[in-house]
Order: C-alpha cells, then sequence, then structure tokens
C-alpha cells in the first residue's frame, strides 16, 4: 500500500528559517536602518507635529502652544483672502499644466525632428530647467520690468509703444507674466519625458500609417499623440503638483501682488506662518493644501490611467 505524499505547502510553511537566511535578513535590516531613522526624523516625526500644531495657535517662537481644537480650519473656511488665494492657485496649475504640456510636446516633436545639431537643441531647450526659481524671477523681473526692461524697450523701438504696460505691477498682468515664465522654465523637464516617449514608438507603426495613406498631421493624431499617453500621465501630474506649491516666483517676481493678485496658497502659508507669526495657522493651510493635491492627483491619475487602458 502506497504511502501518501506529505503536504510540502504545510511542511515549508512549518519549515524553521535557516541561521544562515536570518542573518542575511539582519545584514539587510542594518543597511536600511539608517536610511529609515532619518526618513523618520525628517518627514514622520515632522508630519506628525504639524498635524498636532494643525490644531493649536502657535506662534512659531514662544514656548505657549495653545489648543484650540478645529478653529484654524473654520477660519480658513471662512477667509476670503484664503478662497482668494485658492482661486488663483487653480487659475495657475490648470493654466501650467496645459501650458506646460503643449511646449513640451511641440519641442519633443521639433527636437525628435531634427537631423542636425539635435543634442545642442536639446541642451538649449533644457538649460532653463537647471537655473532655480529664484534666478529664474530676478531675470524674468529684469526682462518685464516697466522702465528700463527689455520685452517693454523691444516694443517701443518697434513703434508699439502704445502695448507698453506694467507686466509685474498690474493686477490683470501679473499672473500671465508667471504664467509665461514658469512655462518657459519647465518646458524643457517635460520635453525630455515626451522624447523619450516619442523614441519608444516604433517608426513601423508611423510608415504602416505612411503606406496606407496617411499625412504627418493624421500619423501624429492617430498614431504618436495616442501612444504618448502614458508620458501624458507623468507629465500632467508633475506638472499639476509642481504648480500647486509654486512659491520661488511668486516672492521674487511679485511678492503676492499687486495687492493679493499672484498670492497662491504656498504663497500665502508662507506669509501667515512666518510674517505675521500665525504658525498654527499656517500648518493648517498646510495641512488642506496637501490634502487638496492628494485628491487632485488621485483624480488625475484615474481619469489619465483609465484612458491609457482605452488605446
Amino acid at each position: 500500500m502506497a504511502m501518501p505524499y506529505p503536504d510540502s505547502h504545510n511542511q515549508i510553511q512549518t519549515m524553521p528559517i535557516p541561521k544562515k537566511k536570518r542573518k542575511v535578513q539582519l545584514y539587510a535590516l542594518l543597511f536600511i536602518l539608517p536610511s529609515l531613522i532619518l526618513y523618520t526624523l525628517f518627514v514622520i516625526v515632522p508630519t506628525a507635529s504639524s498635524v498636532y500644531l494643525s490644531f493649536t495657535s502657535w506662534d512659531g517662537v514662544s514656548s505657549d502652544v495653545h489648543y484650540i481644537e478645529f478653529a484654524n480650519f473654520v477660519e480658513i473656511w471662512h477667509s476670503d483672502r484664503v478662497h482668494n488665494a485658492l482661486k488663483n492657485t487653480l487659475i495657475l496649475t490648470v493654466s501650467l499644466v496645459v501650458l506646460e504640456n503643449v511646449a513640451a510636446l511641440l519641442l519633443a516633436v521639433l527636437v525628435d525632428q531634427v537631423r542636425w545639431f539635435r543634442n545642442l537643441f536639446r541642451s538649449i531647450f533644457y538649460f532653463p530647467v537647471l537655473m532655480s526659481g529664484v534666478v529664474m524671477g530676478f531675470i524674468w523681473t529684469i526682462i518685464l520690468n516697466y522702465n528700463f526692461g527689455v520685452f517693454n524697450q523691444i516694443l517701443d523701438k518697434i513703434g508699439l509703444s502704445s502695448f507698453m504696460v506694467d507686466w509685474l505691477g498690474s493686477p490683470k498682468y501679473a499672473m500671465v507674466s508667471i504664467i509665461l515664465s514658469t512655462v518657459w522654465k519647465s518646458a524643457g523637464y517635460y520635453m525630455i519625458i515626451y522624447l523619450a516617449g516619442l523614441q519608444s514608438i516604433s517608426a513601423d507603426l508611423t510608415e504602416a500609417a505612411s503606406i496606407d495613406g496617411a499625412n504627418r498631421w493624421q500619423q501624429f493624431r492617430h498614431v504618436t499623440f495616442p501612444l504618448l499617453a502614458g508620458s501624458m500621465t507623468v507629465c500632467s501630474v508633475l506638472s499639476m503638483i509642481s504648480s500647486l506649491k509654486i512659491f520661488d516666483q511668486i516672492a521674487v517676481m511679485t511678492d503676492g501682488g499687486p495687492g493679493f493678485a499672484t498670492e497662491t496658497l504656498t504663497y500665502i502659508i508662507y506669509k501667515v506662518g512666518f510674517g505675521e507669526m500665525r504658525q498654527g495657522f499656517g500648518t493648517a493651510m498646510a495641512m488642506v493644501l496637501f490634502l487638496l493635491i492628494l485628491v487632485i492627483t488621485i483624480i488625475q491619475v484615474k481619469f489619465l490611467r483609465k484612458r491609457e487602458v482605452q488605446l
């Protein structure tokens, strides 16, 4: 009579972990431990502290921390200044996500079609990305200055002095100036991502479309553009997150003005927390901004991923 085979699955589950394997796991833990400690000290602990401080009236300096429950969040809900900053943030974000992706895609297609000096053009378009937001802000402040700015000087020289305006001092044009200067700085970064997506598309697909009679626009519209859905997802999400927390350009170019025309959520967090010494209220606004970024990112990724699946 044949003996039944032992249950290998149960046998594997009950087998003790070899001593050598436990030693390897211990070494792995020792390698991870320094990074885990640093991450805990500089990310987890500050995040937990921020959640607590958002329910206080701390001024950021004194040792007196008074717990005030949801008073900060109630003030945020009823504050006209916060509502204005939220409106400016959404306008800035939508404009930058659209314009940065359009500009980056156009630059990527252009560079991909260039046969000579391709690396030179890539470097030229990518160069603004290497500059900090502060340096870029100072450059565009000089370019857009009403009295001696390059842009107004060009308009004056070509006989269009009637179009000269105070680009950074006018509530009507200040936000437009920040948007266009930010697109100039960031488009090269997203161009690299789109360029990688373009080069991953097989030339056989466009050649087949060409044989079927499709012109260059039809090839791009029906073959190339749909296959760039993955790159578009990455660029759109990165652009959206970057736009929601933009700070450097506004601090240098307009200081949130004129008036409150360019004050965003990130900038009002800085002004309230460090300028008005209301660290508790500023931290509460930071929590609101974090939740806003989280919700918009989830919705955006879900929508764009769904588009990728349908292709």
